[in-house]
């Protein structure tokens, strides 16, 4: 795919899920991802289902339009033509523990000295440095101990794991900044650089009004559901037939709000402000209730939409995936087999770019060792 980063080559060695989301978003802003498996296993998520025909959803939809190549880097043979691979590649991403590189004898000192120009992407569950680097991490440990799951859930319930693993996810993304911020420094300077990211890091990256509440309270947040702990109203709120979403965000949506459920609260001290409706939220929930229980949600999504307020229904996922808003913004796209049809159906790329091609479809994920030859054919061109 031609795009910003056409031209770019990264050699991926992670797994999984954080570092293969990463490569997927560098992927799909043009780079060229030369996936580097274990023969015979390949990436775990190989293993993950739902399966089709016996190959995996799960690793099509993270590692569409990759390639692959299997290598025992322990052997001689595939350790020549990774040296290869790296002295012709920009990035090198991996997601071992810390020290396993260094062991394999292709730490980043050992790389910034042989090819000054490559970047090295790093991600681990608690990052390079710090007295528990060594630890192994999953998104549900990083989720629980980086606070997410202490204010998720409904209060005085036991603390619950985020839908989506945004343990890996996160960390994916910002592996993915950190690459394209070393790749234009290295334009200035023609070094490249380690970046160095942990998925503990990215949790606490999230806690954008928890650390506010705790920095200047001194107590913890608590699960509050699905109601914002700094900003009412802001949760979901019961129809006759079930729950909608009203995102008032400031005084004059409040007012608008008000007067679209001919409420007459704007102007009562106990709802006047913000921080007012934040210490009387419960009483406000109620009233709101009293009216918008006596309708479906459709109706009040419709009147407050028309009032200009943010409001919304509650999708599942297959609703989402035919969502007309998503659909315009090509949000659900499919993922071909080796034949250009259609085999699975993915998340499109949320960035937009003026220049950058956006496709109803997405390149087949790559059988195990399958571009062995064509990457093995482009390496024996450079060295003519």
């Amino acid at each position: 795919m031609a795009g910003p980063l056409s031209g770019i080559t990264i050699l991926d060695l992670t797994h999984v899920l954080a570092g293969p989301y990463a490569s997927m978003t560098l992927a799909d802003l043009g780079a060229r991802v030369i996936k580097v498996e274990r023969p015979g296993i390949g990436d775990d998520t190989r293993a993950f289902p739902p399966f089709k025909d016996g190959e995996s959803a799960y690793f099509a939809t993270i590692n569409h339009g990759k390639e692959s190549i299997a290598l025992d880097l322990k052997a001689e043979g595939d350790k020549a033509i990774f040296d290869d691979l790296l002295a012709r590649s920009d990035v090198v991403l991996e997601n071992y523990r810390p020290g396993v590189m260094e062991r394999m004898g292709y730490g980043w000192e050992t790389l910034h000295a042989r090819h000054p120009r490559l970047i090295y992407g790093a991600v681990s569950g608690f990052g390079h440095t710090g007295p528990e680097a060594q630890k192994p991490a999953y998104d549900m440990v990083v989720q629980a101990r980086g606070g997410v799951m202490s204010i998720t859930g409904e209060r005085d319930r036991d603390p619950v794991r985020v839908g989506a693993s945004i343990g890996d996810i996160v960390a994916g993304m910002f592996l993915a900044q950190g690459v394209l911020a070393a790749l234009l420094e290295t334009r200035e300077t023609g070094l490249g650089q380690k970046v160095d990211i942990s998925m503990l890091d990215s949790q606490l990256a999230l806690l954008e009004h928890a650390i506010a509440l705790t920095s200047v309270t001194g107590e913890p947040p608590r699960p509050s559901g699905a109601r914002h702990p700094s900003i009412t109203p802001f949760e979901t709120f019961h129809a006759m037939d079930g729950l909608f979403v009203i995102a008032a965000g400031n005084d004059a949506l409040f007012a608008k709000l008000c007067d679209a459920l001919q409420l007459p609260l704007a102007s009562d001290a106990r709802f006047a402000t913000n921080p007012a409706r934040c210490d009387n939220a419960r009483l406000l929930k109620r009233l709101i209730e009293a009216v918008t229980l006596g309708e479906s949600k459709a109706h009040w999504i419709g009147v407050l939409t028309d009032a200009g307020i943010p409001t919304g229904p509650i999708q599942n996922v297959k609703e989402v995936m035919q969502d007309p808003q998503i659909l315009a913004r090509n949000m659900v796209v499919d993922v071909l087999d080796e034949a250009g049809k259609p085999r699975y159906t993915a998340a499109g790329n949320p960035i937009k770019m003026s220049n950058l091609p956006d496709p109803e479809t997405r390149g087949p994920a790559p059988a195990l060792d399958g571009n062995r030859a064509q990457i093995l054919a482009w390496l024996d061109g450079s060295k003519r």
